[in-house]
């Protein structure tokens, strides 16, 4: 192709210092903040003599929907995953993190991400740029848990499930709503996947000949493990998944615990719906006893 060239020029990027910032202009400011962590994207900077700002609307902070405890393989390397995951939030601040502990995996972190593929991007910065060997938990999903006495807490690990069940009125458990592009071929295998992870069937759309849109909704944790990977094989890989939180809904979930010589490994354990409690255990033991060594237990 040939265009006629109207103008070069140079872009110059440089400080220029001024006495205040308007309406529409892209500055900088210049303070002295000792922790990163302080100023967050979306935050609204006001003059501390200003007696009640108020933020500018819009900006909520990010949310986490996926949970993975994060155990360093030698015990020794905890300091240095704990100095890993502070220099990653410095450049990315939707990764959450606080210490946790474990009696089979002992010190570590429960970290929280937005999804899946931003679990798998820290798991490999944090194994490639600081030469990690970590251990993720299976990732988990944020559950809020009604009390008898109306107190409603948020439960994003098995282990923090209160355990006198008499206590808990219900369990709610995060809904999406899903959208499946794929051509009309392979209708019915997405059908049969959806609805096996409890997913509920919506509306379809046609945007193109041979080309449907499936709308669903299906809880998160249906969705969190294996189920891109299983749409994508079922659909010779031509199926593409977008989806977005819907609401939190009550359901039968109950803790899953797995017990070795007796003794509940938390990190095993798993909170599932009633009806796959039973299929989900049988299939974590039958896969555990090939993996531990026999023992005189």
């Amino acid at each position: 192709r040939r265009y006629e060239v109207l103008e070069v020029g140079v872009l110059r990027l440089r400080f220029d210092p001024a006495e205040e910032l308007a309406a529409g202009d892209v500055g900088y400011i210049m303070a002295n903040v000792k922790v990163v962590s302080d100023a967050r994207v979306g935050d609204t900077v006001a003059s501390a003599d200003q007696a009640d700002p108020t933020p500018l609307p819009g900006f909520r902070p990010v949310k986490s929907m996926v949970f993975s405890g994060l155990y360093p393989i030698e015990a020794e390397d905890y300091g240095v995953l704990k100095e890993s995951l502070e220099k990653l939030q410095l450049n990315d601040a939707s990764l959450t993190y606080e210490p946790e502990t474990s009696m089979a995996l002992g010190f570590g972190f429960r970290c929280g991400f937005l999804g899946l593929l931003h679990m798998e991007i820290i798991q490999e910065r944090i194994e490639r740029e600081y030469l990690l060997d970590v251990l993720f938990t299976a990732p988990s999903v944020e559950y809020a848990v009604l009390m008898m006495d109306d107190r409603i807490i948020q439960v994003n690990s098995p282990a923090e499930l209160p355990g006198d069940e008499s206590q808990i009125v219900e369990i709610r458990e995060p809904w999406m709503t899903i959208e499946i592009i794929t051509p009309t071929d392979y209708y019915g295998p997405i059908m049969e996947l959806v609805t096996k992870r409890r997913g509920i069937y919506k509306s379809q759309e046609y945007p193109a000949p041979h080309r449907v849109q499936l709308n669903f909704e299906i809880p998160l944790s249906e969705i969190i493990v294996d189920f891109f990977d299983d749409l994508k094989s079922r659909t010779k890989g031509y199926a593409s998944l977008d989806y977005q939180f819907l609401e939190y809904r009550p359901d039968e979930l109950q803790k899953l615990e797995i017990l070795v010589n007796g003794d509940a490994v938390d990190a095993l354990a798993a909170i599932v719906h009633k009806k796959d409690a039973f299929y989900k255990g049988q299939r974590m033991i039958t896969k555990l006893k090939g993996i531990i060594p026999r023992q005189l237990f």
